[in-house]
């Protein structure tokens, strides 16, 4: 069987760019067990309610939805159980410091096979203001519109 290459997203946490201001990313490896594998590779995940954190010097994802594997049985996983990151003990020392910083956290952003290995995006973030998601909203709308103007003129 061919080894697998390239990058294939399993599930991406939209509402993180809507939620927070995304200051540095990291990519980090998971610790699963094989049914939760299988059942990512059926590409079934959610991201919405996940947060990672570092406690005593480790790196966790936890809320991050996985269900169970439908053929799997008794050695099948729960669904929303913490998940160990791997991340290089320097990377765990500088997250650590940065979170430390008020209003800081960190949040998936992708999940996705690397090759046949899963890795995870991880983000340090930092939470929007109501006005700042309608600034953000506002900004968006305006590209869209002169986006639209642009290509109206074009065509004329």
């Amino acid at each position: 069987m061919p080894k697998e290459t390239g990058k294939k997203v399993i599930a991406r946490n939209r509402k993180a760019h809507h939620d927070y201001h995304i200051l540095d990313t990291w990519e980090a490896g998971l610790v699963l067990a094989g049914t939760e594998v299988k059942s990512l590779r059926e590409g079934r995940a959610s991201l919405r309610d996940g947060f990672a954190l570092i406690f005593q010097g480790e790196a966790w994802l936890e809320g991050v939805y996985i269900p169970e594997y439908t053929q799997g049985t008794w050695t099948n996983h729960t669904a929303r159980r913490r998940r160990k990151l791997l991340l290089h003990r320097d990377e765990i020392l500088k997250i650590s410091q940065k979170v430390k910083e008020s209003g800081r956290t960190l949040v998936p952003l992708e999940l996705y096979f690397d090759g046949s290995r899963v890795k995870v995006a991880i983000a340090l973030a930092k939470g929007k203001r109501e006005w700042d998601k309608r600034q953000t909203l506002r900004e968006a709308q305006d590209k869209r519109e002169a986006e639209r103007a642009i290509k109206a003129k074009q065509f004329l």
